[in-house]
């Protein structure tokens, strides 16, 4: 089962409140809710979402709103609020919107790669903080390889799309040419290598960086840059051309004030482009003369619409990868009762086999009702896993009783079928 939140219908301001403190939430959902049994939770710039698995779909409408009231106790968003704006997805559609979120086919711009490395962290997250389980490793690991078989098939992320290069092409006509700019890169963290990566694709060398929590010498150092050498970030742009801010530190950590204190009579412009969620930036600084701000709202509002052959081929794939994973989910759940049916039969024939040791006509009498045994259950074996393929219960029950009409050998006593199918989100 999964909970959406994205930028798809929600405004940024909204997606910033529900994405404080995630990895809290994850915990507290599993903890306080049993019918879960673990959590992922995936948050990004544009898209909050919670993957839980669930141990029956007669649960959902009951921890869609436990959930709701976890997210609220830790936001103070209204939990009716917070249930109303999440889209809650349960079985094949979970699986295939995180597969085309993984692939990059539901970002703000489509085809982008950074989302690849924030869902594999996010399965990385939940294993640190206890909340996985083996199914949502699964589907976690299977959004990471469909990711890689798109981008293989398609091309999509080596075109370079992504946020970043979207708010680059934004603010560049007002620069001078990328070897000449002077640019403060503010963060450390995935999506500051990212931006870094970006600005020197472009040709831009002259760059500082700039951390709140002081981990910018050794970024800085293992990236062949150069830390910004003052605590004073609004003091250091006097003569800076570019700002690309994308810490996520709680607060601004430029303000207005002190940017307009610093450029009173400086006739250089600045571009400043912020991708924190949480706003590095003030967004008081659009209204300084010179000052041009690019933040996640302006990239949403210019993102290139994408209607393209390799986006339409992407989708198809990602379709196709989720019904097959929703099948093999499927014949994995219902497969017990399977392999019950057939224990009773070939059991006693492998415990009498056992204990007759070496005599050679009780051995070939035994591998004999062995063959015997197989032919018989091959066939119901068949249809019942092909019937778990396609979720047909129907055809699955008459198959199981197939299993079930197959004598068990003289040789044991057969054990009784278990009565139901297992349902799994």
């Amino acid at each position: 089962m999964s909970l959406v939140a994205s930028h798809h219908d929600l405004d940024l301001a909204v997606l910033e409140r529900l994405s404080v403190a995630t990895h809290a939430v994850g915990r507290e959902i599993v903890s306080e809710c049993p019918p879960v049994a673990g959590s992922v939770v995936l948050a990004t710039c544009n898209r909050f979402e919670l993957y839980l698995d669930v141990v029956a779909s007669e649960h959902a409408s009951d921890v869609r709103a436990a959930a709701a009231a976890v997210v609220s106790a830790h936001t103070g968003y209204p939990a009716e609020r917070v249930a109303a704006d999440v889209h809650a997805r349960l079985g094949v559609a979970a699986a295939e919107h995180l597969f085309a979120v993984a692939s990059g086919l539901e970002s703000m711009v489509v085809g982008e790669r950074e989302i690849a490395g924030q869902v594999r962290r996010a399965l990385t997250a939940a294993r640190r903080d206890g909340t996985t389980t083996s199914a949502l490793e699964g589907l976690f690991q299977t959004a990471s390889r469909t990711s890689r078989a798109v981008e293989a098939e398609t091309g999509l992320g080596g075109a370079g799309r992504s946020v970043v290069s979207v708010a680059l092409d934004l603010v560049e006509d007002g620069l001078p040419g990328w070897p000449d700019v002077r640019c403060v890169l503010v963060g450390t963290g995935s999506y500051a290598g990212a931006s870094l990566a970006a600005l020197k694709a472009r040709g831009c060398h002259d760059i500082h960086v700039f951390s709140p929590s002081g981990r910018a010498p050794a970024f800085a150092e293992a990236r062949g840059v150069q830390a910004l050498a003052t605590r004073d970030l609004a003091g250091a742009l006097a003569d800076v051309d570019l700002v690309v801010a994308c810490s996520g530190a709680a607060g601004a950590v430029l303000q207005a004030d002190a940017l307009a204190a610093v450029r009173a009579g400086v006739e250089r412009p600045l571009a400043i482009v912020d991708l924190a969620l949480r706003h590095d930036v003030d967004p008081g600084v659009r209204s300084l003369p010179g000052v041009r701000l690019v933040s996640l709202t302006t990239v949403s509002e210019h993102a290139p619409d994408e209607q393209s052959p390799p986006i339409e081929v992407a989708r198809a794939m990602v379709h196709r990868t989720a019904a097959d994973f929703e099948a093999r989910q499927r014949v994995r759940a219902w497969n017990p009762a399977v392999l019950q049916e057939r224990a009773r039969v070939l059991g006693p024939i492998e415990l009498a086999s056992r204990a007759a040791g070496d005599g050679v006509e009780s051995a070939s009498r035994l591998r004999a009702e062995r063959r015997r045994a197989r032919a018989a259950l091959h066939g119901p074996t068949v249809r019942a896993r092909e019937a778990a393929r396609v979720g047909d219960t129907e055809a699955f029950s008459a198959a199981l009783a197939e299993l079930a009409a197959v004598p068990a050998p003289e040789l044991g006593e057969s054990r009784p079928l278990a009565e139901g199918i297992p349902a799994r989100d």
